[in-house]
């Protein structure tokens, strides 16, 4: 397969041919996600760190999304990345750099965030999402990572309390504007409430 954004440069991550391989019909969902780190740099190294010992992978996503609405794809679409637990195989990860909790992560202080995701950032993922729509016949849902990811961790600065492990897209992605430009199902019990 063509890569849906010819515009679109691949950037693939070193261990990339490790990855499992799929068909591209098996994909039915978008998983939206925030970086939690400062910069595209930063995803970068993270990205090419080995955390699966025995498939010599880590931890990624398909495309990532500056905050200058650049656009890289680092896992072509017929490969599996390792961006959501348990819900893999049939997904494509998109990852919008955003510093989130970044660098205090889990600290029971930390947990809100507030920077907003640029306009321009949103509309390259708009644009991304339309594209998909389009080139994928069973891509039909999105969720954020936080609905499919919802294990509770014990906090790093005090364990006796609990916070969620992953929460991104975060309170400040703007979900009635994406759902609003695309035809993809949310899969949140509040999608009505996300859609107004």
């Amino acid at each position: 397969m063509t890569d849906p954004l010819p515009d679109i440069p691949l950037k693939p991550l070193s261990y990339v041919d490790r990855l499992e391989k799929r068909s591209i019909e098996s994909i039915e969902r978008v998983v939206m996600h925030a970086t939690e780190l400062p910069d595209l740099a930063m995803a970068r190294e993270f990205g090419e760190e080995i955390h699966h010992v025995e498939s010599q992978t880590g931890n990624s996503g398909h495309f990532y999304i500056d905050r200058d609405g650049t656009i890289e794809q680092w896992v072509p679409l017929d490969r599996v990345a390792h961006h959501v637990r348990d819900h893999n195989a049939d997904s494509i990860g998109i990852e919008l750099v955003h510093r989130g909790r970044w660098p205090d992560w889990f600290d029971s202080r930390h947990q809100d965030w507030s920077d907003p995701y640029p306009e321009v950032q949103i509309e390259a993922l708009v644009k991304l999402l339309q594209t998909l729509e389009q080139e994928l016949p069973g891509l039909a849902q999105i969720a954020g990572h936080d609905e499919l990811d919802t294990a509770m961790i014990p906090a790093s600065d005090d364990p006796a309390i609990m916070i969620h492990r992953k929460l991104d897209p975060g309170p400040t992605f703007p979900w009635p504007h994406v759902l609003q430009a695309v035809s993809l199902e949310s899969r949140a019990s509040n999608a009505v409430a996300r859609k107004n």
